[in-house]
């Protein structure tokens, strides 16, 4: 189960209803495993499987929000348990 974590920074998230939004609404994508919104920096973490969710939905499910994204990153990470070497 390949996992990733992709960090965002929004335009503007406005009050705990803007960070309540965003986590419900990315909790809802098949494959998050957590959601976390700060909304004094305008911050989104992301946790997900790649194999459920890609990066271009939680892009979307963004946008389709209302939010603009000033910027992403992803952490490329391997799942402990699934090295051959381990």
């Amino acid at each position: 189960m390949p996992k990733e974590s992709a960090y965002f920074k929004l335009d503007k998230i406005s009050g705990k209803h803007q960070v309540k939004e965003l986590k419900k609404e990315l909790d809802t994508l098949n494959g998050i495993f957590s959601v976390s919104v700060n909304d004094r920096t305008d911050k989104v973490a992301v946790d997900y499987d790649t194999s459920g969710v890609g990066l271009e939905l939680i892009l979307k499910k963004i946008e389709n929000l209302g939010y603009h994204i000033v910027s992403a990153e992803v952490d490329h990470r391997l799942d402990q348990l699934s090295k051959p070497w381990s």
